[in-house]
Formats: structure tokens, C-alpha cells, sequence
């Protein structure tokens, strides 16, 4: 479960992104953050992540306190969520398969084991033909699709994504959609920020909605 109690998040030069912002999301649920460019939808995401901490006011994510948490101990925490920022991050040294085993290289994974489950995360994403290939060979739809291979290959307990639709055409987007639906219903807990409202009204999650800052609905 994910709690947030009265949350503020304020940045240098008094630029408030969140405010007082009180929010559960249960575990196993789908839960859509909608609003305006700049209502705090990517702030909250990265506050509950532990990418950035709350101002004041209390973040709960599965019992631990996030905004309390000592950098140490940050890495483990992650390894709970899978995150897909607009960003991506990919590392455009390495393959597309390579790319996706990075998760589970740190986690540990047996290589054989791992290699399994890459395929099988790039073969959800339609990508499996181009395991081989370096990330600046991919269209931004197909950048954004690796990214969410490699979000989801150690099915995390509780998957973020900040706008997944944003490069991908509305056949793609419909599958991607699919794809977080069957894992709220094995019990991944599914946050997704967005203002496709196509794709919310595909899915119909349950929606919470930011007006500057704050809760609107």
C-alpha cells in the first residue's frame, strides 16, 4: 500500500509542486494521476520512489517511510518498483537486451534464468526481433517500449509510469494498457501519470486528478 499524509513538496526559489497532498492507494490497484503540465504529477511519482523527498508531510510505502529512508537504503527499496519516466534512460552503449538485464543483473538473477526473462519482457513489448540492436537504432515508440521491458522484467511489486503513452501510436498504447491491466490483476500495484485521456477511458482505472499542486477530485 502506498500512503501520503498531508505531503508538501516545495523546490529552491519557493516553487511549491505538491501541497498537502493526502492520498492511499492500495496495493494491487490501477490508479491514474491526471491534470495539467505542471499540476505535480511527476513530482508525486518521484516522491513515492524515493527520487525526491517530500518538504513535509509522510510518504508509506508498504510500511517503510520513504521520506525518512537513508540513502543506503534507498537501492533496496527500489528494487520493489519498476519506473518508467519520460526520460527513460536508456544506455545507448549497450543492446536492447542488454539493456533490460540491467535490472536483474543487480538483483542478482542466475544468467540463464535472466536471459528467459528478458525475452520474454522484449516479446511483450514487440521487440523481441531487436534484442540486438543499440537504442539510437530504435524510433522513440520503440525507445519508449524498451523502457517498459525493462520496467517490468523483475515484475515489481509496484510499477510507475510518467506519461508511457507519450511516443507510441494508440494500436501500441492499447496493448501497452493491456499489459499494466494483467499485472494489477496478479496484485502489481499500477501508477500511471498522464493526460491521455484516450487511454484512461481504455482502461478505466480508478482516476485521481492534480490542479496546481493539489488534489482536484
Amino acid at each position: 500500500m502506498i500512503s501520503l499524509s498531508q505531503v508538501t513538496k516545495r523546490y529552491p526559489g519557493g516553487l511549491e509542486a505538491l501541497r498537502g497532498v493526502t492520498l492511499t492507494i492500495e496495493r494491487g490497484s490501477m490508479v491514474f494521476i491526471t491534470g495539467h503540465s505542471g499540476a505535480g504529477k511527476s513530482t508525486l511519482l518521484k516522491l513515492i520512489a524515493a527520487i525526491e523527498r517530500p518538504s513535509s508531510g509522510g510518504i508509506l510505502v508498504n510500511g517503510q517511510n520513504v521520506g525518512a529512508l537513508r540513502s543506503r537504503s534507498v537501492p533496496y527499496l527500489r528494487r520493489n518498483f519498476g519506473l518508467i519516466f519520460q526520460d527513460q534512460k536508456l544506455l545507448f552503449d549497450r543492446t536492447a537486451f542488454d539493456n533490460v538485464m540491467l535490472p536483474l543483473s543487480i538483483i542478482g538473477f542466475e544468467r540463464r534464468e535472466a536471459a528467459r526473462r528478458v525475452r520474454a519482457a522484449l516479446d511483450k513489448v514487440s521487440l523481441l526481433a531487436k534484442e540486438k540492436a543499440y537504442p539510437v537504432r530504435l524510433s522513440g515508440g520503440e525507445q519508449q517500449r524498451l523502457a517498459i521491458a525493462r520496467a517490468i522484467v523483475h515484475r515489481p511489486a509496484i510499477l510507475l509510469a510518467d506519461e508511457p503513452t507519450g511516443n507510441l501510436d494508440s494500436a501500441y498504447a492499447a496493448d501497452i494498457g493491456e499489459l499494466f491491466r494483467s499485472f494489477s490483476q496478479v496484485g502489481v500495484t499500477v501508477v500511471i501519470a498522464t493526460h491521455d485521456e484516450a487511454f484512461a477511458a481504455l482502461l478505466k482505472p480508478r482516476v485521481v486528478a492534480l490542479k496546481e499542486g493539489r488534489l482536484a477530485a
